[in-house]
């Protein structure tokens, strides 16, 4: 386990920008492959695998003491888990279906909330939910939250569809403040990142103990806390990649990999015979109230 940087670090590096001047202000380009993007979207992966996406974006030290030191009460997870989870996926969905107009909406919601997430003078970290490297590390873990189960649930994809996936997702940062050009600019540039990024997780005994009661659903309130904890921990800590469960301190077997593996190649198997708009649920209801919402100027986070 590591040690969670103190105070006065610098940033984590951004990948380097390619384009300059006004072409880095524009989103990713769009979707080359003919592929229909509702497809990525998967109601099952939300329910098994968010939690562990979570945890992983809170491994990063000033994401996770961004939200351990929250002073918006509505806003904690393991106080109003349901309201969490609904803003959460509500993102997600506007993110990767939504239209300009209804992304930007949802940015400015977004950016309010995130005025009160900075450190401060006791903070052991400094962090700011406005800075773009902290943005791009949450959906960086978004994307590979995405592709990770549909490829153990569905299979491998095929490299044009991957990248067209890859690209799209771009849309999970440049929603909020991320420039498009931050994105790294393919997979194999993205891989990259990647294994950087990772060697910056690092969690202090605080974030620890949160991420851990996440994981185990104890710190969770009723009835986000009820049994069966034991198969959703063991569901949570087979999504975490290798570096995060070491981090955590958390014990994952050859044995317990095959059984996940086998887990959600049936899961998969039965998935994928249901109609589309099942699979979507709840990405296309959440999708849906945020329209109704902005039309009747209802709060949207």
């Amino acid at each position: 386990m590591t040690t969670a940087p103190a105070r006065g670090t610098r940033e984590i590096p951004l990948p380097r920008a390619t384009p300059t001047g006004p072409a880095a202000l524009r989103p990713a380009a769009e979707p080359a492959a003919q592929v229909d993007l509702r497809d990525f979207l998967d109601g099952a992966g939300a329910f098994l695998a968010g939690l562990a996406n979570v945890v992983m974006q809170l491994s990063w030290a000033p994401v996770g003491h961004g939200v351990v030191e929250s002073r918006t009460p509505g806003g904690q997870l393991t106080r109003h888990p349901a309201k969490r989870g609904r803003t959460t996926l509500t993102y997600i969905a506007v993110a990767w279906l939504g239209t300009d107009d209804e992304r930007a909406r949802y940015r400015e919601a977004v950016n309010a909330s995130h005025r009160e997430v900075r450190s401060t003078a006791t903070s052991p970290v400094e962090y700011n939910a406005f800075r773009q490297d902290l943005q791009l590390w949450v959906a960086a873990c978004m994307y590979r939250g995405l592709t990770d189960f549909y490829t153990r649930a569905y299979g491998p994809l095929e490299p044009a569809v991957a990248d067209t996936v890859y690209r799209h997702a771009a849309r999970f940062g440049t929603t909020l403040q991320v420039r498009g050009d931050l994105w790294p600019a393919d997979l194999a540039a993205f891989e990259e990142y990647w294994d950087r990024a990772q060697a910056q997780v690092a969690v202090d005994p605080v974030v620890r103990a949160y991420l851990l009661g996440l994981v185990s659903r104890r710190a969770l309130r009723f009835p986000f806390n009820l049994p069966p904890r034991r198969p959703l921990e063991f569901i949570t800590t087979g999504f975490l990649p290798p570096r995060f469960r070491a981090e955590l301190g958390l014990r994952w077997s050859a044995g317990d990999e095959a059984r996940f593996d086998r887990m959600l190649r049936r899961l998969g198997a039965v998935s994928r015979r249901l109609p589309r708009h099942v699979r979507l649920f709840p990405f296309n209801l959440l999708l849906l109230d945020l329209r109704r919402r902005i039309r009747r100027g209802l709060p949207l986070v």
